[in-house]
């Protein structure tokens, strides 16, 4: 199998413009749903959809917060070439390919898949100053680092 190589400037832009779809998602629906609450009847007959919308502005604001959050964090992320897991780091083991950024989950670049992770999960704590050929053991699933970028 061919190792593929990976440039970590190109993963971190990617993922800096993944957060900004979502912020720009949320957006849209939060002016939509800020709209639609402006449109509904002010009568006692309507005050429970007035309060589910509210509820759902009161979560949508709180996704945006949380996405704001992540963005802030990105800046911290550097692109500097890494020997030791730690912060901006691409560790890539036998299993899965780690960028240790933000919690954003699963997603494919390059026709991969990755985690970006929180330098604050279980998974980058122990992770953490580890280097190529270091192995550990998270849930029961044993682990070999291959690279670290």
């Amino acid at each position: 199998m061919q190792k593929a190589v990976y440039n970590k400037n190109e993963l971190r832009t990617y993922v800096q413009e993944m957060l900004s779809g979502k912020v720009k998602t949320l957006e849209f629906y939060l002016n939509f749903t800020l709209e639609a609450s402006r449109d509904i009847k002010k009568t006692s007959k309507y005050d429970s959809i007035r309060e589910e919308i509210q509820s759902e502005i009161y979560h949508l604001d709180r996704q945006m917060a949380a996405l704001k959050s992540m963005q802030r964090e990105m800046q911290r992320v550097l692109n500097k070439g890494t020997v030791a897991a730690g912060v901006g780091s691409l560790v890539i083991t036998n299993k899965a390919r780690f960028y240790i950024s933000v919690s954003l989950g699963e997603f494919f670049f390059e026709g991969d898949r990755f985690y970006a992770i929180s330098e604050k999960s279980p998974m980058a704590q122990i992770m953490k100053g580890k280097k190529a050929g270091d192995e550990f053991t998270l849930n029961n699933i044993h682990q070999r680092i291959e690279e670290v970028l």
